[in-house]
């Protein structure tokens, strides 16, 4: 599994928990992770390996763990746009960016930029890729 689709996987896992209780997370991950491994028995594809399984949880948790910050980053960068104005999908995918470049050093701000925008494209609006680079290339400078 490429670093790529680990990104995208951790994408989903965290925008599940816009929908779930705190209390229900572990379980929710745990349930997507067995969901993963499913699709690539069924497509016979091979199994997700330990050290990417650690990487997804790695980047939920730790976007979770550093939320407040997160948030408060957006909120200063995204001139005229409140939180709850945002939509969940560009917000998730603006909060696993937003992690990978004030808190993931190994991570270039350019890869974390290009990937959110790829994610954007995929699962956003038809502006949402403009809309995530134009708030993420602020954390660029």
């Amino acid at each position: 599994m490429t670093r790529s689709e680990q990104r995208e996987h951790a994408f989903l896992m965290l925008f599940r928990t816009c929908f779930h209780e705190e209390e229900d997370l572990v379980e929710q991950n745990d349930l997507y992770l067995d969901e993963i491994e499913r699709e690539l028995v069924e497509e016979r594809m091979p199994l997700i390996k330990e050290t990417e399984t650690q990487f997804i949880i790695h980047e939920v948790e730790n976007t979770r763990h550093h939320l407040a910050q997160i948030d408060q980053a957006i909120e200063e960068k995204a001139k005229g746009w409140k939180l709850d104005r945002i939509g969940r999908v560009e917000l998730t995918i603006l909060r696993l960016a937003i992690y990978e470049i004030l808190f993931e050093d190994s991570i270039p701000a350019g890869v974390s930029i290009n990937e959110a925008v790829e994610l954007a494209k995929k699962y956003g609006q038809d502006e949402s890729g403009a809309f995530i680079n134009g708030i993420l290339a602020t954390f660029a400078k």
